[in-house]
């Protein structure tokens, strides 16, 4: 549940809808279904198995794999290089919890009739994008600190089942408005011509990186805390599997929710049918529909919102552990003062972003999400493929899966991270940069 709850969280209901309406809609659905389950899930398996073997943090255990001083250093490349990605991603992610914080209280003050504190509220500020980021970052640190037993998987466990049960209700609600099935049209019917567009599948295959928190070191620690007693092949399927469904419920939601919004006078395309504010898109389009239900909207905006940060949260403090659990067992330093230090690196770089937010807040998505976490994820599946004996690696699955030696999955999985993975990998770049 607490890998679940990471790979759940913005990437679903913030980066996949906004991915899909700047790419192409269904277009982009089907190339992010493929790629999630064809590269992204054998990434992932990777990186459970490579935790889970090394009992430890990402760089001590990518060297416990290694077989030469070369190797070793090759490790901690790969190893730090994801604590750093996961790093700038949370600084650009706080940001963004911190509009979803923002969005939940904003209808709080509607209802106390405070109109200025709404206002503020609810229009982009850099005083307001501070606050609400820096309270973020240190509520995040506040159940980092506890660790993932009683911090992550308590919260994960409870809440995720809420957020469900409200996306399904917005989804209900909103396709008996009008303009939601030309939304509905545009999310599931493909223009088939452009789905191998080179900059699409580069999108598609960051999002479904970026969505299974992968190349940023988060599952190999969560597969160092996971039991040998577990089957790591169904666990990896059944993240993959609540990961991608979640994004494709809230496709259904927020696709549609942007034609509504237009139906009622609000921009979402400029005259050249491009996409108009794609960071902020969410926070358009859905304050524009909850505005449509009247007083109730005010409730509902609030419960979403709320839930949205608790999905934000959970992701958060999963990107968090990466660089904690790395100073903790390499520095021997306490965990909360590892907390709280590397929470106070990561709000200075989020000040920076929004102090330089046209130049720095789009650059540092693409590099971490389009290019770094897939190129990192690549290194792991070689890790897997070419460094780690085979008879190792098959002994450290049997031990939760006795069976699998027999498997379909370890007929394919072995020569597939090793071969097909690196050079789908390489040739979506590849093509991108030709492109």
């Amino acid at each position: 549940m607490a890998a679940a709850g990471s790979a759940v969280g913005l990437g679903n209901i913030w980066g996949f809808p906004t991915q899909t309406a700047s790419n192409g809609g269904a277009a982009f659905l089907i190339a992010y279904l493929v790629l999630a389950f064809c590269l992204a899930y054998p990434a992932l398996m990777a990186e459970l198995t490579i935790g889970r073997h090394g009992q430890a943090n990402a760089v001590s255990s990518l060297r416990k794999i290694s077989n030469t001083p070369l190797q070793k250093r090759f490790a901690f490349v790969v190893g730090f290089g994801g604590i750093i990605c996961a790093g700038l991603i949370l600084s650009f992610y706080a940001i963004v919890a911190g509009w979803m914080i923002s969005a939940t209280v904003e209808p709080i003050a509607t209802l106390a009739g405070s109109d200025t504190a709404s206002t503020w509220l609810s229009e982009q500020s850099l005083s307001r994008n501070m606050i609400f980021t820096a309270g973020f970052i240190i509520l995040t640190v506040a159940i980092i600190s506890r660790g993932v037993e009683h911090g992550i998987e308590k919260w994960s466990k409870r809440l995720m089942p809420a957020l469900l049960s409200i996306l399904f209700a917005l989804i209900v609600y909103v396709m008996m408005q009008e303009g939601a099935m030309t939304g509905l049209k545009a999310y599931l019917v493909p223009d088939f011509k452009s789905i191998l567009d080179p900059e699409l599948l580069v999108s598609a295959l960051g999002q479904a990186f970026f969505s299974l928190s992968l190349g940023t070191s988060v599952m190999i620690i969560y597969g160092s805390y996971i039991s040998k007693k577990e089957n790591l092949v169904s666990l990896g399927a059944y993240v993959t599997l609540i990961d991608v469904f979640i994004a494709f419920v809230a496709g259904l939601l927020i696709i549609p929710a942007m034609y509504v919004a237009q139906a009622q006078g609000v921009e979402i395309f400029s005259a050249t049918g491009e996409l108009l504010s794609e960071d902020t898109l969410v926070f358009q389009v859905l304050p524009a529909l909850f505005d449509g239900m009247g007083t109730i909207g005010l409730f509902v905006g609030f419960a979403f919102f709320a839930l949205m940060s608790i999905a934000a949260l959970t992701s958060s403090i999963s990107m968090l552990e990466a660089p904690v659990s790395y100073a903790v067992e390499r520095f021997t330093m306490s965990r909360v003062a590892a907390t709280w230090l590397i929470g106070v690196v990561i709000a200075l770089v989020s000040f920076t972003i929004l102090l330089n937010f046209g130049s720095l807040f789009g650059l540092v998505i693409a590099l971490t999400t389009k290019f770094g976490q897939p190129i990192l994820g690549l290194m792991c599946c070689l890790f897997v493929g070419w460094i780690w004996y085979r008879n190792s690696l098959l002994n450290e699955i049997k031990q939760g899966c006795p069976e699998v030696a027999t498997s379909l999955f370890w007929k394919i999985w072995p020569w597939y991270i090793k071969f097909i993975c690196p050079i789908a990998i390489g040739l979506v770049f590849v093509s991108s940069i030709v492109g």
